[in-house]
């Protein structure tokens, strides 16, 4: 089964597309198939034996337009009449944001419409086309270039695309941030010094100016930005007050995962994380719930919440329970010993391996075959191995928690999952992020196994909700 997201372009000029698009990080993501991009030429599909595909508009007016049959039987060439998402490139387009990119990278093949002349005519747009976008309030010669610029946004949010140690998956738009300045060599360049706390070494006044500067440069410039982020600051300020039972809505807040929904005080709060279509909520009682209920996005797939009365509602509306949970946080800043040798992150060669042991009900809401494999591909799962031979895992889930935690039997009792968690925990507190991780109720040995590593535990229980069939119809 391919894992390849497939971009295909619709165009007069498909070598200006390719040109653009099979070089650098895009190009080596198609050398690898980790997408594939097929540019194909509009005129190759005209009836017209000198190979016209534009005529004059009826009513009148200046310029050309692309005709409807070349454009349709050329969509029609990629897609054999299937419902695949097809966007329109035009300044008429709602504008691409970086939710826009992301929304799209969950698709695993998209199609776009490049227009030149005057437009094209509006009854195969209307026929074909499931979103126009525009990348900005301007009017170029054609369609190729913007269309280049969203695969490209697009594509680098795709496992893989990046690479392990840059994965997409860990940024927000620098969480609603402008990015710091950055500096290289030389030190000194046209009478200008680089910042002496850049060459400190002290690390964290490192990170401390950083976030300083970012949080300067994006008042100054983008204060639409710079309030969303003071949004999300104060909401994580008043979930502290109980960090262990909020951590897991406080890390997707920092990491710039999730996204506020509803908020009217600390006792009442949704979250929605877009990428993997899983909101988070509390209620303060049952009218709460039924407020956080009805403000559950459409495409939403799993929710975790830590009050009877919200999950007993959304089970009622035909969600299944899975739990009870015992959530656990790390809030040490120490980085845990990894007292096993052979430990390294997962390939996708792995993926049986991993998916024998862990896609089934085990494996908790929302895990199969292609889940697994995003989390290898996103550098998110590591391996212990002893011999060559793989024996056991665990791994970091799409919405930041510890997880997918499993030692082969005749391996256990020897520190190796401590050691996988470890090492799980030791990448994320690089990163600056609180480990934390829910675990089954009746999995005893694992909550030992954490509270042997440093971490507490929360006082409230937990369920993860998945939306069923017979909700979503």
């Amino acid at each position: 089964m391919t894992t390849e997201m497939k971009f295909h372009v619709l165009t007069l000029f498909p070598h200006m597309v390719t040109g653009g698009l099979l070089t650098g990080v895009t190009g080596r993501a198609a050398e690898k198939k980790i997408i594939s991009l097929n540019a194909v030429n509009i005129r190759d599909y005209t009836a017209d034996k000198h190979g016209k595909v534009d005529d004059y508009p009826y009513g009148g007016g200046a310029g050309m337009l692309m005709q409807a049959q070349p454009v349709f039987d050329a969509w029609k060439s990629v897609t054999g009449g299937r419902n695949i998402r097809t966007i329109y490139v035009t300044p008429q387009g709602v504008p691409f944001t970086q939710k826009t990119a992301r929304e799209l990278s969950r698709e695993r093949e998209l199609v776009f419409l490049c227009g030149h002349y005057e437009g094209i005519d509006e009854r195969v747009l209307e026929k074909v086309v499931t979103d126009s976008f525009s990348i900005g309030d301007y009017i170029l010669t054609g369609g190729e270039l913007p269309a280049m610029v969203m695969i490209d946004a697009i594509a680098r949010l795709i496992p893989g695309v990046l690479g392990n140690q840059a994965s997409p998956e860990e940024e927000s738009f620098h969480n609603d941030l402008l990015e710091y300045p950055q500096y290289s060599r030389p030190e000194q360049w046209h009478g200008r010094k680089v910042p002496e706390v850049l060459l400190s070494g002290n690390h964290k006044k490192v990170t401390e100016w950083r976030l300083e500067q970012a949080k300067q440069r994006t008042s100054a410039r983008r204060p639409d930005l710079y309030r969303k982020y003071q949004e999300k600051q104060q909401l994580i300020k008043r979930l502290a007050v109980h960090k262990r039972n909020n951590i897991h809505m406080m890390e997707g807040l920092a990491r710039g995962q999730a996204e506020i929904l509803y908020s009217d005080a600390v006792s009442t709060v949704l979250l929605h994380n877009r990428r993997c279509k899983t909101c988070m909520a509390i209620a303060a009682d049952e009218a709460a719930g039924i407020t956080i209920a009805e403000k559950l996005p459409e495409d939403t797939e799993l929710v975790m919440v830590s009050d009877f009365c919200l999950k007993e509602l959304l089970v009622q509306r035909r969600f299944k329970a899975y739990g009870p949970y015992v959530q656990m946080l790390y809030t040490r800043r120490e980085v845990l010993p990894v007292r096993y040798r052979d430990i390294r992150p997962l390939t996708p060669d792995h993926l049986p391996y991993v998916c024998g042991r862990y896609c089934d009900d085990a494996g908790g809401p929302g895990v199969d075959s292609e889940y697994i494999r995003a989390r290898i591909q996103a550098g998110a799962m590591y391996g212990a191995f002893a011999e060559e031979r793989i024996v056991g895992f665990a791994g970091i889930h799409s919405e930041g928690s510890l997880g997918m935690l499993f030692v082969e039997e005749p391996f256990r009792r020897q520190g190796i999952a401590a050691a996988l968690e470890a090492c799980a925990v030791n990448r994320m507190l690089e990163k600056g992020w609180t480990p934390y991780g829910q675990i089954s109720a009746e999995n005893t040995a694992s909550i030992k196994l954490q509270e042997k590593l440093g971490f507490y535990r929360a006082e409230k229980t937990f369920w993860w909700l998945e939306k069923t069939l017979a909700n979503s119809t």
